[in-house]
């Protein structure tokens, strides 16, 4: 299962500086898929007998939900990672082992993600939310829009301010990590073994009946739940040990750019190439120090390598991010029809457009490439001194902000605009 991918790690004090969490995520999905950045603002829903229509399923709505930032696979409804106005960040992994995967629609490890950061304004509260949700709908359905079926149990990483949760699930079975120093990362594994803060109150009792643990030697929820000799899970070559032993590479002086480099990483395997390939990433900045806003990075194209992170800042009256939101169908979308993926539209939002034409032209121009890679450094190194001078002065133009994401999305544009045209 290794090809489908996606790696999600969090550092915390005082494995980084200045006091902040750094949270960082690559999605890898299939090389076509289009990955959007879109923002949904805080609402208040009133006629709560309106159920809420996920990717597949409706669900129960809430009285209130937060304002959030997704990063998504622009057929669905929900996200492979994003963040909301409290500075809660969650990120999603495909994960299998001993419990059957179930093909029947039910709600989408991405479904989770975007409710959970709907939903909740701390870390743990959002593990609660998607644990409930789990246990009241279930997870299953195609994660991919095509024909094939593809379909996957899932493991979240939760951060906020403060902490993080590593939250890994088996169908409707779970265990939950907390963190709160240092660094942690997931990958397409299970990865928590005998150090379990949180569980489902069944999770032992159902592996016993199974045959899958004896209920006499200590309970590892990842040996006993996959395939996998947690011994030597440290020592393989995949990428879930690649992406820890970066993070500790760098421990003590991780900022967002050590998160950036390592999402850019491509020996170990973390940006990937091929059928599967890294379609977009992101990287947060979660301070402490409460006064201090959080700042979202997100690329929306593929290849962190040759794409910008471009900051994002929560503030009341946020621009609507057009130039990274795909084009809509309606009910005439293919996923909402059934049978479903009867065809594919071209979901191109105008910033893929521009990245994938620009990509033509420097696969086949080295000078071209290295004065386009050069523009691209220099905008996201300016954009990163501004954000490090907000993070230092504490002083936030709020004018200015409500259209940070769209203005430096232009630029972008603007830079492989003047390398297609030249």
């Amino acid at each position: 299962m290794e090809p489908c991918s996606c790696d999600t790690l969090v550092a915390l004090p005082p494995a980084t500086v200045d006091n902040r969490i750094i949270f960082g995520k690559n999605s890898d999905r299939l090389c076509d898929e289009v990955q959007e950045v879109v923002y949904f603002p805080a609402a208040v829903h009133e006629n709560l007998r309106e159920h809420l229509q996920c990717t597949y399923i409706e669900i129960d709505q809430v009285p209130e939900t937060y304002a959030v930032v997704l990063s998504r696979p622009a057929w669905l409804w929900g996200a492979e990672m994003g963040a909301n106005e409290h500075g809660v960040c969650i990120g999603n992994e495909a994960v299998w082992g001993r419990e059957e995967v179930c093909d029947e629609e039910a709600l989408l490890g991405m479904d989770l993600v975007r409710l959970g950061l709907e939903r909740a304004d701390t870390a743990e509260k959002a593990l609660n939310v998607i644990v409930d949700l789990l246990e009241k709908y279930g997870q299953g359905g195609n994660c991919s829009e095509g024909r094939m079926v593809f379909s996957y149990h899932n493991s979240f990483l939760i951060a906020d301010r403060k902490e993080a949760w590593i939250l890994e699930t088996a169908g409707k079975y779970w265990a939950a990590e907390k963190v709160q120093e240092g660094v942690r990362n997931i990958s397409n594994q299970l990865s928590i073994t005998t150090k379990i803060d949180r569980e489902h109150p069944d999770l032992r009792n159902y592996a016993k009946q199974k045959g899958w643990w004896d209920g006499k030697t200590e309970f590892d929820f990842a040996a006993t739940y996959s395939y996998l000799d947690t011994a030597k899970m440290m020592l393989s070559p995949g990428r879930y040990c690649e992406g820890y032993k970066l993070l500790n590479k760098h421990k003590g002086n991780i900022t967002f750019e050590t998160m950036m480099e390592i999402l850019r990483d491509k020996p170990s395997g973390i940006n990937m190439e091929g059928e599967f390939l890294t379609t977009a990433s992101m990287v947060s900045i979660l301070p402490q120090d409460s006064n201090l806003p959080c700042i979202h990075f997100f690329t929306g194209t593929p290849d962190p390598e040759r794409s910008v992170f471009k900051p994002f800042i929560f503030v009341p009256n946020v621009s609507q991010l057009l130039d990274t939101s795909s084009p809509t169908f309606d009910l005439e979308d293919p996923v909402k029809k059934k049978p479903r993926f009867q065809f594919k539209p071209d979901r191109r939002h105008p910033l893929y457009q521009e990245h994938q034409q620009a990509l033509e032209v420097i696969d086949k121009k080295e000078e071209k490439a290295k004065t386009m890679l050069d523009n691209m450094r220099k905008l996201e190194k300016e954009l990163f001194k501004e954000m490090e001078s907000i993070l230092q002065n504490k002083h936030l133009d709020v004018d200015k902000i409500v259209n940070l994401f769209p203005q430096c999305a232009k630029d972008e544009i603007r830079i492989y605009k003047s390398n297609i045209s030249s």
